[in-house]
């Protein structure tokens, strides 16, 4: 195997990693890494269908990467206001506190948020929990996508 290809498939194991890790964009590094690794074959395999759907894959991870944890707080009754606060403070204190200050973050944000605008602790710790659940759960989900790319692109270039 050309150094090329084992680059390739390097990105797509780091984009697994990313998809688990703030600030390593888990689904670019996957699509970049399909791209190379058929651009390494002369674009022989896999097929140009096959590319087309890890590509697809890996474009929803983007999706669920940026936008699942606030969907995920406007579905559990999330203002927009709330919504984008929960984001600002939460990328904060990700530089400041890791994966954790992130989380711990939007959690606290949107807790804040809502009891200030609806002075209802219960409504706000209820769309706090939908919206630290929806950040996990996209975490996961990310993992499982960027996850099944590698499996496929593993199993193209050994099989």
């Amino acid at each position: 195997m050309e150094l090329v290809t084992w680059i390739a498939l390097g990105a797509v194991a780091l984009g697994v990693v990313g998809s688990a890790l703030p600030l390593l964009p888990g689904g670019a590094l996957s699509v970049a890494g399909v791209l190379t690794y058929w651009w390494s074959t002369g674009y022989a395999e896999p097929s140009a269908a096959l590319v087309a759907v890890l590509v697809a894959v890996g474009l929803l991870t983007m999706l669920v990467d940026y936008f699942g944890g606030a969907i995920a707080a406007r579905a559990g009754g999330a203002s927009a206001l709330t919504t984008a606060a929960a984001v600002i403070v939460g990328l904060v204190l990700l530089l400041i506190a890791g994966p954790v200050g992130f989380v711990l973050g939007i959690a606290a944000t949107v807790f804040a948020v809502e009891f200030a605008q609806h002075a209802d602790a219960e409504t706000g710790l209820r769309v706090a929990l939908w919206a630290t659940v929806g950040v996990l759960a996209s975490t996961v989900v990310q993992v499982i996508l960027t996850g099944s790319i590698l499996v496929v692109l593993l199993f193209v270039a050994f099989f």
